[in-house]
């Protein structure tokens, strides 16, 4: 059970109401992560659009690199609900739930190209330890392997906020349920 109340699609009104419904409609389903949301409606507007910038917006990171750090990050947080939400979507680019799920456990064990790696090693670092990272040892890496400037923060930004999200998950008592992570939209 989560630790505060949520309101149900079934007795949303108003605005939430019709939130719930363009959530539905978009993503294929509702997702708990935006019911525990639902006493201000308007934080699950802001952090969707925020979502789709982030995960869905034009980006020099591939679709698949960005759910990717969105797995190493919630791994590194504990954060099942997290973790199982993308490792599902990650799934469906790679198309191999070993790998996935040895993502989960350790990205350093898995056949990555550097470059992905590298990204796993930032969102790692960033996530654990935010004042020790430092331009040589974890930005200079990416751009040594081709990656711009833009590829970067938009790995930031990912990184960024899914520890947010990780935080409100946890921290609100989110519950994992095996059956809500399938049937969304990627």
């Amino acid at each position: 059970m989560p630790f505060i109340d949520v309101i149900e699609p079934e007795n949303a009104t108003g605005s939430l109401k019709n939130i719930y419904k363009d959530l539905e409609k978009s993503r294929g389903k509702l997702a708990l992560v935006h019911k525990i949301q639902s006493l201000n409606p308007e934080s699950i507007t802001a952090h969707m659009d925020l979502y789709m910038q982030v995960m869905f917006g034009k980006s020099p990171l591939k679709r698949a690199q960005r759910e990717m750090i969105a797995v190493v990050v919630s791994a590194t947080n504990n954060c099942e609900y997290c973790q199982l939400h993308h490792a599902e979507a990650l799934n469906h680019y790679w198309k191999d739930e070993e790998k996935v799920n040895q993502l989960r456990e350790d990205y350093a064990k898995v056949d990555l190209s550097n470059t992905d790696f590298h990204l796993c090693q930032l969102a790692k670092n960033l996530t654990k330890t935010p004042s020790n990272l430092n331009e040589e040892n974890d930005i200079q890496p990416l751009k040594d392997l081709g990656l711009s400037d833009r590829a970067i923060l938009d790995a930031t930004l990912v990184i960024s906020y899914f520890n947010f999200v990780n935080r409100m998950v946890l921290g609100l008592g989110v519950e994992t349920n095996e059956k809500e992570m399938k049937g969304y939209k990627y």
